[in-house]
């Protein structure tokens, strides 16, 4: 059986954070699905065809990597996907927080599901999707925190 897990976000933008956590957990699984979250209640700073766009340009060269987008509850998704594992990165203890109970919950409705929690690199680990679109908005160089593949039109 392969091991298929998800690496669940909105991913608005992806941060060279989040290639971090993906690229460090390909030799564990067999198949890695960048599953980008699509909540209609929530507002992006980029569509969700960018967002795949640039995901697919910056996993181009691992093959084990799938990118899709996906709408309800990411344990349906797994579901769905035949996925056991969903894939998680730390940064805090905040995060390790709110991802051990989001991990519990999702583990009480669908109870083969497992959640991998992967620390960040210490290097990174103050790099958020939310903090670099700050940056976006106001301008700034964001070359150290995104892939160069995530080109948003700002002389790097």
């Amino acid at each position: 059986m392969k091991k298929i897990a998800i690496f669940p976000g909105s991913f608005d933008p992806i941060t060279v954070g989040h290639v971090d956590i993906v690229t460090r957990a390909i030799p564990l699984f067999d198949e890695i699905i960048v599953a980008i979250g699509v909540n209609t209640q929530k507002k992006y700073l980029f569509s969700l065809e960018q967002r795949i766009e640039w995901i697919q340009k910056v996993f181009a060269n691992y093959p084990s990597v799938k990118i899709e987008s996906y709408t309800g509850l990411t344990v349906n998704y797994c579901q769905q996907k035949n996925a056991k594992y969903i894939i998680r990165g730390i940064r805090s203890s905040a995060d390790f927080e709110y991802e051990k109970t989001i991990a519990q919950l999702n583990q009480m409705m669908q109870p083969d599901l497992e959640t991998m929690l992967i620390l960040s690199s210490p290097a990174l680990s103050a790099i958020s999707s939310t903090i670099v679109r700050e940056i976006i908005i106001g301008k700034g160089d964001t070359s150290k925190f995104l892939p160069k593949e995530v080109n948003i039109g700002i002389a790097y």
